[in-house]
């Protein structure tokens, strides 16, 4: 979705919670259940738990740098925690402040005090724009951002933006903490870089492409022991060019390959980069743009394939998934207008997380 994704190697200074405004704040609740069918996240795979209390989005707004902060927190972390046995921050609701483009997307994690947090703690962080559905999958709303434990830098596109509407924007977040430290009131910080409409250099409008093994279903699947693949596909719908393509898996991943299947065209082959012991370090990208984008036609099937090694001896589930995201430019731009809507009314809401209780144990992915 993006130019380049990078990873994040250096932190802002930290900002006083005084310099934000807060978006919304969710009302502790322990158990709740979100409509995953009604709000169509598909990142959490119909599972509910508690809420994590006290954590707000707010945001600040800085006209001379076009730069828009949003701060999710605090949430403490305690060490060898796993996702499933973390309380959660509940979805929260960020209203986009301007009419305009969003460029770039710059996520990293921080403590009270600004000194880095490591970013495996986070588990995911999708953005979903409530006002407009995917073009791919029309059954979800748009995913306008994501990052994972690898904290890739979405970087600008040189004359492309992603055209808003103040649009309102859920925001899901899932954190865990493998590590052997705890992390007291952490905060997941994004500089977003955007352009208004009063800037004298508008851009073409790019959009959001989520491509996904699990085609337009729940992300997550269960990982079994030993070398798998698991493929999907999802249908265009719309003449157009892709501009680049990035990916997301998990632990043990070994790569995922984006095909036209009705071209019979591999577009993309993503190599995962793991440690020694099969952790997910980082996720590479492939670029189109410098030579005019890859041109895709409506009616062409895109064939995902994700492929991982699990060395653990067990079924790890929900410890997988396989998606390749990127940045579609239509021919048409005026055909996408009917994937705009009207954002259906706020209904207080959380991730939908099994209980622990019935659960075997998790590997820290989990």
């Amino acid at each position: 979705m993006i130019s380049r994704l990078l990873l994040i190697a250096a932190v802002s200074a930290s900002y006083s919670a005084s310099a934000f405004s807060q978006d919304s704040a969710p009302k502790p609740q322990s158990h709740m259940r979100r409509a995953v069918e009604q709000h169509g996240g598909f990142m959490q795979g119909g599972l509910h738990h508690a809420v994590a209390p006290g954590v707000v989005l707010e945001q600040k707004v800085d006209a001379a740098t076009h730069t828009i902060t949003l701060r999710i927190g605090p949430m403490n972390l305690p060490a060898n925690t796993s996702h499933m046995k973390m309380p959660q921050p509940a979805d929260l609701t960020w209203t986009i402040p301007i009419t305009g483009w969003l460029l770039s997307y710059h996520p990293h994690l921080v403590d009270a005090t600004g000194n880095a947090v490591p970013g495996v703690v986070l588990h995911h962080v999708a953005f979903w724009n409530e006002n407009r559905s995917d073009f791919l999958c029309p059954n979800k709303e748009e995913h306008i951002f994501g990052a994972g434990g690898e904290l890739t830098d979405w970087t600008p596109i040189p004359g492309y933006g992603y055209r808003v509407h103040k649009d309102r924007v859920r925001v899901e977040t899932m954190i865990h903490n493998p590590t052997a430290a705890s992390y007291d009131k952490a905060f997941l910080q994004i500089e977003i870089g955007y352009l208004d409409d009063a800037s004298p250099a508008p851009v073409k409008n790019f959009y959001p492409a989520w491509m996904d093994v699990a085609a337009c279903g729940n992300s997550g699947y269960d990982l079994p022991a030993g070398p798998s693949e698991k493929s999907g596909t999802v249908g265009v719908k719309y003449d157009g060019v892709l501009l680049g393509v990035g990916g997301h898996m998990h632990d043990y991943a070994r790569q995922i390959v984006l095909e036209d299947a009705t071209k019979k065209k591999s577009l993309a082959t993503l190599q995962a980069k793991t440690d020694d012991h099969g952790l997910l370090l980082s996720m590479p990208v492939v670029t189109f743009y410098s030579t005019g984008g890859e041109s895709l036609a409506a009616g062409d099937q895109l064939k995902i394939t994700a492929n991982y090694d699990n060395p653990t001896g067990k079924l790890l589930h929900g410890g997988a998934m396989g998606i390749v995201v990127g940045y579609f430019v239509p021919k048409n731009d005026t055909a996408m207008a009917p994937l705009r809507h009207a954002a259906k009314s706020p209904t207080p809401h959380t991730h939908d997380m099994h209980e622990m209780k019935d659960m075997p144990n998790m590997s820290h992915d989990q």
